[in-house]
């Protein structure tokens, strides 16, 4: 599932479309990406609106329209964003089109795990403004992290990490990357974290985002690591997929296991349990 850079990198594809208006709407109605969605509310709404600006928080996109659209865009497992020509005729998993005069604005998922969201209003709707405040705001903090553990004192920290409602736009990848840098074994509990530990895991998450803001959404690289990535070779993530693969910092071989129902990479010879 893409996760906070992935998805800005995607946000920044409908950027093309700022300041042009919406000249006709295609969408596959009976699409379950629209399980939260009036498709019909959608279609007249955007028709004739110009986008105005979008924005990302967390793993969702929110793209802002005049005469008070919001649409909102969760990519799921397999949903993208795409720019095509004007003409482009849409394809079985295109499930929402915004022509504009000099292109499409495309969501396709062939999956369909993602969803569309829609509202109108003066302000951006609720489920937008309760998403948690980002990893590089001020609002999180040590402090913060730090309670946020102890309320889960039990569970293992791969799965704490997951959770949107304290670490917004963290994914699998994301988290096994934080631990790794951290040195902190996944399956640890929560609670077991020492100050210093949850100092450290509060740094490389904010650590971690930036990078990740730098290398993929910044230069416009795209995961999954089959494609064209910019992310150093000193990273967790380029060793993590591979059978065989050795930490780059210790050269110990990684091991893999589900924790918490996730695929969870680690290097033994760095996360002691």
């Amino acid at each position: 599932m893409p996760e906070l850079a992935e998805v800005e990198f995607f946000r920044k594809r409908w950027g093309a479309g700022h300041g042009a208006r919406v000249l006709a709407v295609l969408a596959h109605d009976r699409a379950k990406i629209y399980r939260n969605c009036k498709v019909a509310l959608l279609r007249h709404q955007l028709t004739g609106a110009k986008l105005l600006c979008s924005k990302t928080a967390a793993k969702q996109m929110l793209f802002c329209f005049s005469g008070g659209g919001w649409l909102g865009v969760h990519l799921g497992l397999s949903g993208e964003l795409r720019v095509e020509p004007p003409n482009y005729a849409s394809r079985k998993h295109d499930h929402l089109v915004l022509r504009q005069q000099q292109r499409a604005l495309v969501f396709s998922d062939p999956r369909m795990f993602g969803a569309v969201r829609f509202a109108t209003a003066k302000n951006p709707p609720d489920w937008w403004t309760k998403i948690a405040p980002p990893i590089l705001s001020d609002a999180f903090s040590v402090g913060a992290v730090a309670q946020f553990l102890q309320r889960r004192a039990r569970a293992p920290i791969k799965t704490v990490l997951l959770m949107q409602e304290r670490f917004p736009g963290i994914g699998n990848w994301m988290a096994d990357e934080v631990l790794w840098r951290a040195a902190i074994h996944p399956r640890r509990t929560a609670g077991s974290l020492t100050p210093t530990e949850v100092g450290a895991l509060y740094r490389e998450c904010r650590k971690v985002c930036r990078l990740a803001f730098s290398t993929i959404a910044g230069k416009g690289a795209y995961l999954p690591p089959d494609l064209n990535v910019h992310i150093p070779k000193s990273w967790l993530f380029w060793h993590r997929w591979e059978d065989g693969g050795r930490c780059p910092r210790t050269g110990v071989s990684l091991l893999r296991a589900a924790v918490g129902g996730r695929t969870t990479c680690w290097s033994p010879a760095r996360q002691k349990l």
